[in-house]
């Protein structure tokens, strides 16, 4: 037994966003989603048992080689899998079906999906004792 914490998951991301109204816009006409809540200067953008926080106060130029993944139902609906939004933040998105990240069934029912994984993203979950 180690007596470091494990690495299990993410909860959620942080993107500073020059103007919360004109980011829920920006991201609005890619992705669809429903806002778990808001506060002032951030709105919380659900993902079924994780979230994406838009937070208004963007301070430093664009990323670079820096940038998070975006899982997707269907990644062709995107008009690019990388991109950088109007504030400088670098956004790959990935399709759920070719990835080893899972959501649970339940997870996945409550957010009206029914989606499934390829067989190399299968191979990757049985190779690492996942499924």
């Amino acid at each position: 037994m180690s007596d470091k914490a494990r690495l299990v998951g993410l909860n959620h991301v942080v993107l500073e966003v020059g103007d919360l109204e004109e980011a829920l816009e920006w991201y609005g006409r890619i992705f669809e989603f429903e806002l778990r809540g808001r506060v002032r200067g951030m709105a919380f953008l659900d993902m079924g048992d994780q979230f994406l926080v838009l937070a208004e106060g963007r301070s430093q130029g664009p990323d670079g080689a820096r940038h998070f993944g975006l899982v997707v139902d269907d990644r062709r609906s995107v008009p690019a899998r990388d991109f950088h939004d109007p504030w400088g933040n670098h956004v790959q998105v990935v399709q759920y079906s070719e990835i080893q990240f899972s959501k649970t069934p339940s997870v996945l029912a409550g957010m009206g999906l029914e989606l499934e994984k390829s067989p190399s993203a299968l191979k990757e979950l049985a190779d690492k004792g996942l499924l």
